[in-house]
């Protein structure tokens, strides 16, 4: 009785590996207005940390198991999730279509600068971020604060007496979304992807998380307002990353 009870467990754990065995989705990324195929259309696989890109005839391949979550992003239409199934690993050349944002545009004021055709007078006149960047001894990295940051310099002295703490309230409660971020430095497709955007909408996919999670986090690190606004997404990535890195050293030291 005992063999054939360990003979069924054996058998359920097989099929379960089987079943969860890394395949190749192979599908096609179509406009859903007109049906014509979408080439360089951003296809990431959220689960594996993976990323594409469609090619001429908007095909591509991408490495998922079953219940694997795809993001699918490109400029001016809609990005959207897609579950993993079995008929998706199965049938190729299934037909993913993206639908266009319907942008309306607001009105624009435009403040010109009085330029003088000097340009050394004329630099003078633009705006330039005057957030200062503080370094803490014993910590690899600095904090930045300035102006346009209220409060930010004490935040900097505060991280000086308890800095492990102060990064445990960032990272201690979303380790696992926290450790892909090693994964995503790595992902070429990913980088090229975040370089280009500043909407904070992959990054947030991507660590699952909130967009206002993600500016908590960069503001508990010290980054400045001007920078959380400004930065792409790439800029943003490493930053968490350089703050997440330091947490695992004070992690482990305490």
């Amino acid at each position: 009785m005992k063999t054939l009870i360990t003979s069924i467990c054996l058998l359920f754990f097989v099929a379960t590996a089987f079943a969860q065995e890394e395949q190749m989705v192979e599908a096609k990324v179509v406009n859903a207005a007109t049906g014509l195929a979408m080439p360089s259309v951003h296809v990431l696989n959220l689960n594996q940390v993976k990323g594409v890109i469609t090619n001429k005839e908007g095909d591509f391949e991408i490495p998922a198991v079953v219940n694997d979550t795809l993001y699918f992003s490109f400029l001016g239409f809609k990005s959207i999730k897609v579950r993993v199934t079995n008929d998706l690993l199965k049938f190729k050349g299934t037909k993913i279509e993206l639908t266009e944002l319907a942008y309306a545009l607001e009105e624009v004021v435009i403040f010109p600068y009085q330029l003088t055709g000097y340009l050394d007078i004329d630099a003078r006149n633009v705006p330039i971020n005057r957030s200062q960047r503080y370094r803490i001894p014993g910590l690899s990295r600095g904090y930045e604060a300035g102006s346009n940051n209220p409060g930010a310099i004490s935040k900097v002295l505060g991280a000086v007496f308890n800095p492990a703490n102060f990064l445990y309230n960032v990272f201690g409660k979303k380790p696992k979304q926290m450790r892909k971020l090693r994964q995503m430095k790595e992902d070429d497709e990913i980088r090229n992807l975040l370089a280009s955007k500043f909407d904070r909408e992959t990054l947030a996919e991507l660590l699952q998380v909130e967009r206002v999670d993600i500016d908590e986090i960069l503001r508990n690190c010290n980054y400045s307002d001007n920078f959380i606004k400004t930065a792409n997404d790439l800029q943003i990535l490493d930053a968490i990353s350089g703050c997440y890195e330091e947490y695992k050293i004070l992690n482990r030291v305490n």
